[in-house]
């Protein structure tokens, strides 16, 4: 059998490397075929041929969409692995990894697995994904102490947006997002919005929808 043939798709350089240096350390299981720094030009070179496996980071600074990538890859090759990739703790990721079809999901930083045997696992037919996102701190309080709903309108409130607009997307009474609020405050230990907004970023807890490109 033959190495399974890898693409790296990180827009960080030393990320690329780190992962250059994983599949050398596989021996002669794997090859890197593609270092590609951004998401936008990732289906062009699996559709090119001669892609097993995708190791694709999530976030890109250029705004190009690593999961709409991801799908693409998936939709078209349905044969080539893909494992996504992150460091950041976001809360939904997961789930949108697993409802676009993506065959992994790895923490760079918190993962109890290595990368590596992820990568085996994936190649060898395996769904593989953490059981939970890693527990990160907003402000005083631990992600594991906020509900599904506090980290909503913490993701809705680093988009930017107010409690009206909040309340519209989540179909909520502007009342109810301002109890909401309150509570986050006092579990946090923010003194405001923007104090709070700024927390829930900085922890990686919640990423803004146009940091994805969405």
């Amino acid at each position: 059998m033959g190495k399974t043939r890898v693409m790296i798709v990180d827009d960080q350089r030393l990320a690329r490397q780190y992962f250059e240096l994983v599949v050398a350390s596989a021996g002669d299981r794997y090859e890197v075929v593609h270092l590609v720094e951004s998401a936008v030009f990732a289906d062009t070179y699996v559709l090119r041929g001669g892609v097993d496996l995708v190791l694709m980071d999530v976030l890109m600074t250029d705004g190009s969409s690593s999961f709409e990538a991801a799908e693409r890859i998936k939709r078209l090759k349905p044969q080539v692995k893909v494992v996504m990739v992150t460091s950041i703790p976001e809360a939904s990721w997961m789930d949108e990894a697993r409802r676009r079809g993506i065959d992994g999901f790895w923490y760079k930083d918190a993962s109890l697995e290595s990368v590596l045997n992820v990568m085996d696992r994936v190649v060898a037919g395996e769904v593989v994904y953490p059981a939970a996102s890693p527990t990160t701190m907003v402000g005083l309080a631990s992600s594991d102490e906020l509900t599904s709903r506090e980290v909503q309108i913490l993701r809705a409130l680093v988009d930017g947006l107010s409690n009206e607009e909040i309340g519209e997307r989540l179909h909520m009474t502007p009342n109810t997002v301002k109890t909401h609020m309150r509570h986050l405050l006092e579990k946090t230990g923010c003194e405001n919005r923007t104090q709070l907004a700024l927390q829930a970023r900085v922890s990686g807890l919640v990423v803004g929808s146009t940091e994805l490109g969405n």
